[in-house]
């Protein structure tokens, strides 16, 4: 997929992609430029009904540690895909 710059140093995230991460308006993302020139992005920050809703649906009746709750939060944000 190709985005185009403009004059004015803004891109349009093509659809495919910002479906494909789930990307709403609002959203913040986190630019990483490596030594050889290759760029990643990030999303920072989701909505927090997005957060809430995350969980509920793999919710069980035992207690989880922090480290399982931001596992599954990831697993979430990525897609269910571990």
């Amino acid at each position: 997929m190709v985005a185009t710059l403009t004059s004015k140093g803004q891109i349009t995230i093509p659809n495919q992609v910002r479906k494909r991460l789930r990307l709403k308006p609002g959203d913040r993302i986190e630019f990483t430029v490596e030594e050889n020139g290759i760029a990643t992005m990030k999303v920072l920050a989701r909505r927090t009904d997005e957060v809430f809703g995350c969980l509920a649906a793999r919710r069980k009746r035992t207690v989880a540690s922090a480290e399982d709750m931001n596992r599954l939060l990831e697993e979430s944000f990525r897609g269910g895909k571990r």
